[in-house]
């Protein structure tokens, strides 16, 4: 009987092909987008939370408030200093504290010159290591910095294969900085923070002398001895420093962060990002349904002879439900697995064709295959419900006055 219904159906969205396209149309382009858009949604997030991958859960971020869009410290009038690196070595539970550099340069090799950021690693060893170890910054060629290694800069790993100086960068090699030689001593290998890749690193010995910022930072990082007690730690530096520099309560000229502060931040951005894409295949769906509705109440109308005549041969209201509740769900399912079809080959060029601009593999897509049966029967159960009235309709028609017509 379940299989009669089904070939009833079929029979009848295949005489009404057009039209049941057209209504398929609706329900795979909110298919589509809702596919595309969560993939797409899920390789950003991979990406940001990558950019936050030298995050580490023992470390404070101290910086002044800026004034504009950078890396964190590079965009304030006033910097911090030697006072502030004492003030917060000072409290109870701060491990090291090392003061970090993070400024614009100029770069030529080649007679090409272009932009980009400087930053510092320490000349202590101690502190080099713990840099190290937090950026996760590791050798593709050469060697790391030391203390012994001034006049030398380490490159990050977009610089191997970059094409902008029309010439390969190499260990050993010669380049200027801010119009002073500096000899390259290594690369880094590929980072997932899209920054480090095209970032230089220099002694801070180096970055002070060549900017001139003896005693000014752009940032401070303080390791915490106690990861338990991070949080009434950064209060306890916040205290100090608002003393010192007599701020009140909330009007502090300073941040303190914390990595949940720093997580929470991304995970606010990711979470409106999410109702973006909400919305946008909510309404989607919504349009599609309509369509369904529109094609299946206009079916009852076109139908009701042949439902009238079903009925005198012995159809029951639930054979004639079962029948028009099958052609509903089949349109949604068929549109749910062209869209689900479709919106992953969009994703996956759009995360192509982003990747390629970039040169750098950072938005990734892969096939989720609970996203892509869950779409799919979704619009399934989209069909099926915007079926529902007009095959209530159908079921209830009277005979007499169906076959009349």
């Amino acid at each position: 009987m379940i299989s009669d219904y089904f070939k009833l159906a079929f029979s009848n969205l295949r005489h009404r092909g057009l039209r049941s396209w057209l209504t398929i149309l609706g329900i795979f382009i909110g298919i589509a987008a809702v596919v595309s858009l969560i993939s797409l949604g899920a390789g950003l997030q991979a990406a940001i939370l990558g950019q936050f991958g030298s995050l580490s859960v023992d470390k404070l971020t101290i910086q002044n408030k800026g004034t504009g869009f950078g890396p964190p410290g590079s965009t304030v009038v006033e910097k911090l200093n030697e006072n502030d690196v004492e003030i917060i070595g000072g409290v109870a539970g701060v491990g090291e504290v090392i003061p970090r550099y993070i400024k614009v340069g100029q770069l030529e090799y080649n007679g090409v010159s272009g932009f980009g950021y400087a930053t510092n690693i320490p000349n202590e060893k101690k502190l080099a290591d713990m840099v190290y170890e937090s950026m996760n910054l590791k050798i593709a060629e050469g060697q790391l910095l030391e203390d012994g290694d001034r006049g030398s800069i380490l490159m990050g790993n977009g610089f191997l294969d970059t094409e902008d100086f029309e010439k390969p960068f190499g260990v050993g090699k010669t380049v200027k900085l801010n119009g002073e030689n500096f000899r390259i001593n290594g690369f880094l290998e590929k980072s997932s923070t899209l920054q480090v890749n095209y970032m230089v690193f220099m002694l801070t010995s180096d970055v002070a002398s060549l900017y001139d910022v003896e005693g000014e930072y752009d940032m401070i990082i303080a390791h915490i001895d106690d990861v338990e007690n991070i949080e009434s730690i950064a209060e306890e530096i916040e205290r100090k420093m608002r003393k010192d520099r007599g701020e009140d309560l909330g009007e502090e000229s300073f941040t303190v962060e914390t990595p949940l502060q720093a997580w929470s931040a991304v995970s606010d951005i990711l979470g409106i990002i999410n109702i973006i894409v909400i919305g946008i295949a909510a309404i989607s769906l919504f349009v599609g349904g309509v369509g369904i509705a529109n094609t299946m109440y206009t079916s009852v109308i076109e139908r009701t002879k042949e439902i009238g005549v079903m009925k005198a041969i012995g159809a029951q209201n639930k054979d004639v439900l079962s029948i028009f509740l099958i052609e509903s769900g089949l349109l949604g399912l068929v549109g749910g697995v062209i869209g689900a079809t479709i919106g992953l080959g969009i994703a996956f060029g759009a995360s192509m064709s982003a990747n390629q601009a970039l040169g750098e593999n950072v938005l990734l897509v892969t096939i989720s295959w609970p996203l892509l049966v869950g779409a799919v029967l979704f619009s399934f159960f989209v069909g099926v419900l915007s079926g529902i009235f007009p095959a209530i309709q159908a079921s209830r028609l009277n005979v007499v006055d169906a076959l009349r017509k």
